[in-house]
């Protein structure tokens, strides 16, 4: 079973095929993705409308690009997924339609993907996949969620940010810090220069007793220090920037070790476009190897967001019988969908 997969739910446009037996993990066959950074930076944050018209320009070119890479035609697709949601409503218009507009044309069955999802199931893209059950620390853009993942389609949320995610706290913070979009990518690089004990800032929930994550709080401190700083912000800006980095960190780490502690699981996975930073990667890894845990990510290429997920987490929900692909041509997207409305 040949998969195509279509991501266009924000700033990036990402296409790409999975091949997929009855049993056994899929297999990446090829990818392409195309990042609308540059176009963005001009306004210091993604302009949706722009995201949804470079998407047009770009779903077709990518598609043709894949099926090249993969020595495939367009009629040996067997499925074509796409992102339903969450996210940007006219960018998911825009992948929901063509994926639709080709599944028609082709007669071939659509299926759409939670984008959340494929994030979540993601490394099992990577040299080293995870195994059911385990803890799944997600963390993207908007998004910072704990979930007990028993099997594709069995979660359960553990805890979430209630109000800024780890991402959101990221891009805010190198804001306030003058740094180019996007903002979190920035500050981490900045954050290697610094000293991440120059400033006390606040870890918020760190000692709340639940897995719920709260990162406003902290946004505020970085901007109360830099105004503090004044005319020697320029001077302290990488400590600053690790500063902040480091108050990030530490509550995803201890977050995600009691999630642990609370399961019993013995085995974390890290998803999302925040688990590509070295220093969380790096704490992670020395934490879980003191707990006698396992811990499992995506590739760094496959991080962001990507077509490979969404045809990877189309393929395990068709494997697992959690779902049929259908040939309903006539979609609708969500733009809030919480991951949990999918357990079953």
């Amino acid at each position: 079973m040949l998969i195509l997969g279509i991501e266009s739910s924000c700033d990036e446009t990402g296409v790409a095929l999975v091949q997929a037996g009855a049993t056994g993990v899929p297999l990446l066959r090829a990818h392409a993705l195309h990042s609308q950074i540059e176009m963005h930076q001009a306004y210091g944050g993604v302009v949706p409308e722009l995201a949804s018209r470079d998407h047009i320009r770009r779903v077709l070119p990518l598609t043709r690009s894949v099926l090249e890479q993969a020595g495939c035609a367009l009629a040996d697709v067997d499925v074509v997924a796409y992102t339903r949601g969450p996210g940007l409503a006219g960018a998911l218009l825009v992948g929901s339609g063509v994926a639709c507009a080709l599944g028609a044309a082709l007669n071939k069955p659509v299926l759409g993907i939670h984008h959340l999802e494929g994030h979540l199931l993601s490394p099992f893209l990577s040299a080293d996949p995870p195994q059911f059950p385990f803890v799944a620390l997600l963390v993207s853009g908007g998004h910072t969620q704990l979930m007990q993942v028993d099997g594709v389609g069995r979660y359960a949320l553990l805890g979430e940010s209630i109000d800024d995610a780890a991402g959101e706290a990221f891009d805010k913070s190198a804001k306030l810090l003058g740094l180019p979009y996007p903002g979190g990518p920035a500050l981490a690089r900045l954050a290697e220069q610094g000293e991440a004990t120059a400033f006390k800032l606040p870890r918020p929930l760190l000692h709340s007793g639940n897995l719920d994550f709260s990162f406003s709080g902290l946004k505020t401190a970085v901007l109360t220090q830099a105004k503090k700083l004044g005319a020697e912000l320029d001077a302290r800006r990488a400590d600053l920037a690790a500063s902040t980095q480091a108050a990030i960190v530490e509550v995803l780490v201890k977050k995600s070790l009691s999630a642990l502690q609370q399961t019993g699981m013995r085995r974390l996975v890290v998803a999302g476009g925040v688990g590509a930073n070295r220093c969380l990667r790096e704490q992670l890894n020395a934490a879980c190897a003191k707990a006698q845990v396992r811990v499992h990510y995506p590739e760094l290429d496959l991080c962001t967001d990507n077509g490979a997920m969404i045809a990877m987490a189309a393929a395990m929900r068709l494997q697992a019988g959690v779902e049929q692909a259908n040939r309903d041509y006539a979609f609708d997207v969500k733009p809030r969908w919480p991951l949990q409305s999918l357990a079953y």
